[in-house]
């Protein structure tokens, strides 16, 4: 092998990148997607040009996996290149298949003379090969090119929380080009038990989205192995930061790398899913946030929630699991299932919380959503599982002192409601409830459900003569405000009745933290007229039992003196709060100091401690204390930051404080370049 070096090897980056969409995460290293040519230019460092009969081969090295790559090409399934000469210039363009594992790739030119012998050999560097969904042959490939600047190229998104009838947007920051952060990814997927367990296995099946896709599910969550985000639902977050504080995945996936694979505390269904979205968004395969409202936890699998309650409106189903979550998000990613029957490709549910085991494992799809809508809940993966999130009945029995229990309400259309994903188009959510179920009460329901073992159930009992509805104004956090209970009487016989009615702080996740108010009158309902009840809801009462997402639940139940007779209604009232007011002061441009002024109302009669604003945005990741805040104080603090990269840029604002949690403010700047 000579000493001597022949040429330098330009990987051209520069005109790659852009051209494989990739130039946001960076232009210095070479970034390229699978199933798309790109350029490697020789430049020849001799006088020279090169002798014709000179052979070159490049050799690529992923892991343990080597792959010898010739001028020759002989299938689609192979690496290959051709080449041109241009004066001491020689231009390679290299052709990868559209199936080829995703990775860091090192590649070396190999000079080899007229006997084929290595005459010399020169190390090009590495490049990150990623999925290609603007390429036919790829099974992530996208038909709507359009759309892929949503679900593969924005950084930012919206996430839904609240509850189905009153949904509200939090905005939340990808980055998934931001710097390192497809270091992180691949340090994800190298962190996952089958590749610790067998490397070369693992990397062979990283050509497959269902495999990476459903990696992923797992190691987002840390309950099985060395995942990314330790969730927790009971309030205690003092070891960590609290799930509703997060505005965004880089600071989640940059603790969880620099701490050597140490999972980051806490999170909740929306940050598993917003950090699940980074990933597979940086790893090329198109994906976007769902929410599902009012979605089922059915663990009995027998697609029924069951509530139970005693007489006194107590809930007594302890031990049992089963409940309905206010909201619940998870991830769709689009790809094809060439391990299925055909029908299956497009959408798959993956859901990146821990709730159930899968093959042993937490994690959950990827499940196709055709298959959730068809009721097929054989096909894998988990899709029994998601049809219950989103088709379950709720049940709610009464069980009586002496042990009996009747079924005091039927919920088939309560479960599944305004699926909801930010549109295509702008900040407006987008309602997919029809890619999921038919329409309620519909022929093609009734047969899917007989599908998926689900008989439609009728509600026992009840003289149908009584009906009872609760209603309630938009509630706003630190005031007093009314519920009003309904009883109608649609007899002609005036009915007497027992009404009780409760108020419970709880989790969106329908964990009770502790009762606010009840009270309970005993009535006469004239015939064909309707009784109202009105519960004033005190601050005093439910201010210091409210959990982080400021959700009261209030449950009536209506009891006739005939013979276990009972209904009963709930209804979950999310309490608004002001958003923060977020300026930003200056030209935004690359590199050039910004000032932002976040200002703060306190909204609740009583002083706040321990405040705490946190601001995510471009080249900014920034927290502030303000000890007391005092009741209506008006709070302002100051930021700077310099945006690093162009473009539309957002920063997101969150503000806590011991008795205030999850305020949320942002603002939107375009950064121009220098």
């Amino acid at each position: 092998e000579s000493e001597l070096e022949l040429f330098k090897v330009d990987l051209q980056c520069w005109a790659n990148n852009p051209a494989h969409h990739t130039e946001e995460m960076n232009n210095e290293r070479l970034l390229v997607r699978r199933g798309q040519p790109f350029f490697v230019a020789l430049q020849c460092t001799g006088s020279t040009p090169q002798p014709p009969e000179r052979c070159i081969n490049l050799i690529l090295h992923l892991g343990k996996e080597v792959v010898k790559v010739s001028d020759m090409r002989a299938n689609q399934s192979q690496w290959w290149f051709h080449k041109q000469e241009a004066q001491s210039e020689l231009f390679l363009t290299v052709y990868s298949p559209a199936d080829a594992p995703v990775g860091l790739y090192s590649m070396t030119v190999v000079l080899l003379n007229a006997e084929g012998h290595i005459q010399e050999r020169i190390h090009a560097g590495s490049f990150y090969l990623l999925f290609n969904p603007w390429c036919k042959a790829d099974s992530v490939y996208f038909p709507d090119e359009g759309q892929l600047q949503e679900y593969i190229l924005n950084e930012n998104g919206l996430l839904y929380q609240g509850s189905w009838d009153q949904i509200r947007p939090l905005p939340w920051n990808f980055g998934q080009f931001e710097k390192d952060v497809v270091d992180i990814c691949f340090e994800i997927l190298d962190n996952s038990p089958a590749a610790l367990k067998n490397p070369e296995v693992d990397t062979a099946n990283r050509a497959d989205p269902v495999y990476v896709s459903r990696t992923v599910t797992a190691m987002v969550n840390s309950n099985d192995d060395r995942g990314v985000v330790s969730g927790r639902w009971d309030g205690e977050y003092s070891d960590g930061v609290p799930p509703t504080r997060w505005t965004g995945s880089v600071p989640i996936l940059r603790s969880w790398s620099s701490g050597g694979a140490q999972r980051v505390r806490y999170g909740q269904c929306w940050v598993f899913s917003g950090v699940a979205c980074t990933v597979l968004r940086c790893l090329g395969i198109p994906t976007r946030c769902v929410t599902n409202f009012s979605s089922a936890h059915d663990t009995d699998g027998n697609l029924t929630v069951d509530y139970c309650y005693n007489e006194q409106l107590e809930n007594v189903s302890a031990g049992k699991k089963d409940m309905i979550w206010n909201f619940h998000c998870w991830v769709e990613s689009w790809m094809s299932r060439d391990d299925l029957l055909e029908g299956y490709d497009g959408w798959q549910v993956l859901d990146p919380t821990p709730q159930e085991r899968s093959d042993g494992v937490f994690c959950c799809g990827p499940c196709p959503v055709k298959a959730i809508k068809e009721g097929e809940v054989e096909v894998k993966y988990d899709t029994a599982f998601v049809f219950s999130e989103v088709n379950a009945d709720l049940a709610c029995w009464i069980i009586h002192e002496d042990g009996q229990r009747t079924q005091a309400s039927l919920h088939h259309g309560t479960v599944g409601r305004n699926i909801s994903t930010k549109s295509v188009y702008g900040e407006q959510r987008e309602d997919i409830t029809s890619l999921y179920k038919y329409p309620e009460g519909s022929n093609m329901e009734r047969e899917m459900y007989e599908k998926a073992g689900r008989r439609v159930s009728e509600r026992n009992g009840g003289s149908g003569q009584l009906e009872l509805s609760i209603k309630h104004v938009q509630a706003v956090h630190g005031t007093d405000f009314d519920v009003v209970v309904e009883v109608q009487n649609k007899g002609s016989q005036d009915t007497p009745a027992k009404l009780t009615i409760t108020s419970n702080a709880v989790t969106y996740n329908s964990l009770h933290l502790g009762e606010c108010q009840r009270q309970s009158a005993s009535l006469t309902v004239p015939a064909q007229k309707v009784h109202k009840e009105v519960l004033r809801l005190l601050y005093d009462h439910y201010g210091a039992c409210l959990s982080e997402h400021r959700l009261i639940r209030v449950t009536a139940l209506l009891q006739t003196s005939s013979d276990h007779d009972s209904i009963l209604q709930e209804v979950n009232i999310p309490l608004a709060v002001p958003e923060l007011d977020v300026k930003v002061v200056g030209v935004p441009v690359v590199s050039h100091k910004l000032t932002t002024y976040i200002t703060f109302t306190n909204p609740l009669p009583i002083t706040l401690r321990g405040g705490l604003f946190t601001v995510e945005g471009p080249g900014l990741t920034a927290a502030k204390e303000i000890p007391d805040i005092g009741p209506g104080q008006i709070v302002s603090v100051k930021f700077s930051f310099k945006p690093a990269r162009a473009g539309l840029r957002k920063l997101l604002v969150d503000f806590d404080a011991d008795r205030l949690k999850d305020v949320k403010g942002s603002a939107t700047v375009i950064v121009r370049k220098k």
